[in-house]
């Protein structure tokens, strides 16, 4: 057990030997430690929970936003999600040993290059426990070892889960310290971790924009930043034209709001063509009958009213703002031009068109250069599990390494194998 009293640097020697146990694992033992672990987590249940119930409860007397404990909480049933999740990655296809070029050279080399894990993971975040098995259960699998810090509001659930994770290890014959959690949530702890480049290969940071901003001002470990900005739909009128699409936008729309609020991918704003004004009141009503605050620019807010339904004011704070509860911003554009104008300003995680016409499909497409880019669906379809990655370690918003949803090829790189029979280099 990782004890809060173990130095960060301690930690990170410990995770570099493991990770020297996993490079060269086969897919088989990582398939069952997986296995253990969804194991363990149904069998300590009662105490994942109770150790849950109590960062709940201290979370809720210190005013923790609603949708921080929300993303706090553990239930019976998510817990077996997480674990059910977790027997899903160990059927994954494991990318490690896989040759990605293969090629025979003029003078006999034989040169591949081969897909290998990074090494040592640091994972920061903030009140999703889910976070600490779904992180782990991917490094496993990809052959990484890992070293997580969740916020000071997650410090008893993590310290259950951990308990849990390193039952399964030891089990597997595998070393407990290739999952280690900080439990000291001193600020101080994290900065060492962020400082620790002998022994960390990658930082990937799940939470705020200022918890991203922290880690790559203090950082002297390669930082993947991901998780955080605002997410766009653009309704072009071409998609309101009959009542079958209106339903089908009116579905898209408040499935993209409200199937999980709190999440990255949740929709920000909704920008709407000025030919599609007339029919905003039929898309956005499920909206307002779901709960959700709307904050529109004058135009949008005159039509909402004409049309009976309620809507507050937006100021310009209000566009820009990934809001990660149920508010949401209006905003009219002339037509796809300045829709695209306007997100190329704010965007960058996920983006969304609804159109019948091909053309400004293809437009916004090529134009848009955000993680994720979509036509006529919804966002919240920017997730690992959904596009078949499996579980995911983060969203990567930045270009080097990895873009979009992290799973298990995206917490590898590779190396290049070279041989050979005798040659020299003349």
């Amino acid at each position: 057990m990782t004890t809060a009293l173990s130095s960060i640097r301690d930690m990170g020697l410990r995770a570099k030997k493991a990770a020297r146990v996993l490079r060269s694992l086969p897919t088989k033992r990582k398939a069952a430690a997986l296995r253990a672990i969804a194991a363990q987590l149904r069998a300590r249940q009662g105490e994942i929970l109770a150790a849950n119930a109590l960062d709940v409860q201290a979370a809720e007397a210190n005013g923790l936003p609603a949708h921080m404990v929300d993303r706090l909480r553990l239930t019976a049933t998510s817990l077996e999600t997480i674990a059910a999740d977790v027997e899903a990655v160990s059927h994954l296809p494991d990318p490690v040993g896989e040759r990605t070029e293969v090629r025979t050279l003029p003078n006999g080399l034989s040169a591949q290059q081969v897909r290998v894990p990074l090494g040592v993971l640091g994972v920061i975040y903030e009140s999703r426990p889910n976070v600490t098995v779904d992180t782990a259960t991917l490094a496993l699998m990809s052959g990484n070892a890992v070293i997580l810090r969740g916020g000071k509001e997650t410090v008893h659930s993590n310290a259950a889960l951990e308990d849990a994770l390193h039952a399964a290890l030891k089990a597997q014959e595998l070393p407990a310290d290739a999952v280690q959690v900080i439990r000291d949530p001193a600020r101080e702890r994290m900065l060492e971790l962020l400082k620790l480049d002998d022994c960390v290969d990658a930082i990937i940071p799940r939470g705020g924009a200022g918890l991203h901003r922290y880690c790559v001002e203090n950082a002297t470990v390669p930082v993947i930043v991901g998780g955080i900005g605002v997410v766009h739909l653009y309704l072009d009128s071409s998609f309101v034209q009959d009542a079958g699409d209106i339903e089908k936008a009116a579905q898209i729309v408040l499935n993209a709001k409200t199937q999980k609020p709190s999440a990255c991918n949740a929709l920000d704003t909704l920008l709407v063509g000025r030919a599609a004004l007339p029919k905003l009141p039929e898309v956005v009503r499920p909206l307002l009958r779901a709960g959700v605050t709307l904050k529109a620019d004058p135009e949008s807010l005159a039509q909402l009213a004409q049309a009976g339904l309620d809507a507050q004011p937006a100021s310009d704070a209000d566009y820009g703002t990934e809001f990660l509860a149920l508010t949401a911003s209006l905003k009219v554009v002339e037509g796809l031009e300045e829709a695209l104008d306007f997100i190329a300003e704010h965007g960058g995680h996920t983006d969304v068109i609804l159109t019948r016409d091909d053309a400004q499909a293809a437009r916004f497409v090529q134009d848009v250069d955000s993680a994720a880019v979509m036509v006529n669906t919804s966002p919240r379809f920017n997730d690992g599990g959904q596009l078949g990655l499996g579980a995911e370690v983060a969203i990567s918003t930045q270009k080097l390494h990895a873009r979009g949803p992290m799973g298990l090829r995206e917490l590898t790189t590779s190396k290049w194998v070279v041989q050979g029979d005798g040659q020299v280099r003349t």
